[in-house]
């Protein structure tokens, strides 16, 4: 393993090249190929299905399941993170949850009919924890990979290389899904099937390359034997010297706020469409694959912009382009003739400011972190805020349109989070790396 310096363009590229990796989960498994396979092995009676002795709508049991992985890791995630920082071990956190996420994604592969419901709903819920809880890790290495004054580019490296590897791999998996012929496949269920496996495989393989070059124990810890008392104690530290902290809670503030409208946004823009306006289905899958190509040029785009005029304003202006597009959705009208191309447009929009606001976060945040060797530990807290939004957040919308009987409604509501996400970034105090 090559002993790279901080800074060092190979060690950011490495570390960036995990996203490269991990992202074909996000939108092969999470949003695109995975629910529409799960949706058409389950549809049969009226989309009822029994698990665990207990019956369910099919929607209604995926969404549970998901729900549960986010509570897991928003639990376990910071007294690991308080034991990694302890043992210096964090890199050995990442891989395990790296091998557990891309195995379980693997094991969909099994995943044949109602009969082996089980093994999508476990396996879903297993791959959710390996991907969210080495998220984690991955993302508390970035104080320690580049500067704080690179963080921004360096940030939206990363989502510009995942964004462009779960792109291409995607295509792929959809040319196999709608032409089998070309693959000579004769079972319709096997092209998604065979994509469970190379998500997977995707996933590990690629990962390597961030594994051989990130380095472990960075601070040189020689840890006692009760690691674990000492991490939970660990973790214990970070929460009391949070309270002192007031730009860094003001921000988690923020960015639980926001991020409550962007998750859901990113979860359920596709039940949107398909509901309250009716778009196709592969028009649906178009759009994502829209997202995601415009996400890669929104986060260099506002990655530069930052660098002119500070995190905290070039955040506000993306939480205020989101706010236009729960407007514009909310006007958005199924019989308009021209709906299509008004679906593909908002995705466009989507796309320009979901790539920024997720790295201008992440690099905020680790700007605002103190003097600290407990990088893991902190960014456990960012992850478990982001955690609780997206419970919160897929909550309201669920209510919010049962009892209005209109998604418009939910949507307009999630409005409201990025005009208080914005409120609260304003009252932050200027700081001399996220201020300009």
């Amino acid at each position: 393993m090559a002993n790279l310096q901080k800074g060092n363009p190979k060690l950011i590229n490495a570390w960036a090249f995990y996203d490269w990796a991990n992202s074909v989960y996000s939108l092969v498994i999470a949003t695109a190929v995975f629910p529409i396979y799960y949706e058409s092995i389950t549809s049969d009676n009226g989309g009822m299905v029994r698990f665990l002795g207990t019956e369910f709508h099919n929607s209604t049991l995926l969404s549970y399941a998901l729900s549960f992985s986010f509570l897991i890791v928003a639990f376990m995630s910071p007294i690991l993170s308080g034991i990694a920082d302890y043992t210096g071990n964090k890199k050995r956190f990442l891989q395990f949850f790296c091998y557990l996420g891309s195995l379980s994604v693997m094991s969909l592969f099994f995943f044949t009919g109602i009969q082996t419901l089980w093994i999508g709903i476990v396996f879903t819920i297993l791959a959710s924890i390996g991907f969210w809880g080495s998220i984690v890790f991955y993302n508390s290495y970035l104080p320690e990979i580049a500067e704080p004054e690179d963080h921004d580019r360096v940030s939206a490296k990363g989502f510009m290389f995942g964004y462009t590897g779960s792109v291409l791999l995607l295509a792929f998996n959809l040319v196999m899904v709608m032409k089998p012929e070309l693959f000579r496949i004769s079972d319709p269920a096997l092209p998604a099937r065979i994509s469970f496996l190379l998500v997977g495989l995707w996933w590990m393989g690629f990962a390597q390359v961030t594994f051989y070059h990130l380095p472990n124990n960075v601070f040189h810890k020689k840890p006692e034997k009760d690691f674990i008392f000492k991490g939970i104690k660990e973790l214990k530290t970070v929460i009391v010297n949070l309270k002192s902290l007031t730009s860094l809670k003001q921000f988690l503030i923020a960015f639980f706020l926001y991020s409550t409208g962007v998750q859901t946004i990113i979860l359920l823009a596709g039940l949107y469409g398909k509901k309250e306006l009716g778009i196709d289905t592969n028009k649906l899958i178009i759009t994502i694959l829209l997202i995601q190509v415009v996400a890669i040029f929104g986060a260099y785009v506002f990655s530069r912009i930052s660098e002119k005029i500070g995190n905290i304003k070039t955040l506000k202006m993306t939480i205020a382009i989101w706010g236009l597009i729960c407007f514009a959705a909310y006007l958005l009208d199924a019989h308009n003739k021209y709906i299509d191309y008004q679906f593909y447009a908002l995705g466009a929009l989507i796309g320009m400011v979901l790539g920024a606001i997720q790295s201008l976060s992440r690099s905020t945040y680790s700007k605002l972190l103190p003097d600290t060797e407990d990088h893991a530990t902190y960014f456990s807290f960012f992850d478990v805020t982001e955690k609780v939004a997206i419970v919160l957040g897929t909550f309201i919308f669920g209510f919010v349109g049962a009892i209005s009987d209109s998604l418009k409604n939910s949507i307009f509501i999630l409005a409201i989070f990025f005009l208080l996400g914005y409120i609260v970034l304003s009252f932050m105090k200027k700081n001399k790396l996220t201020s300009k």
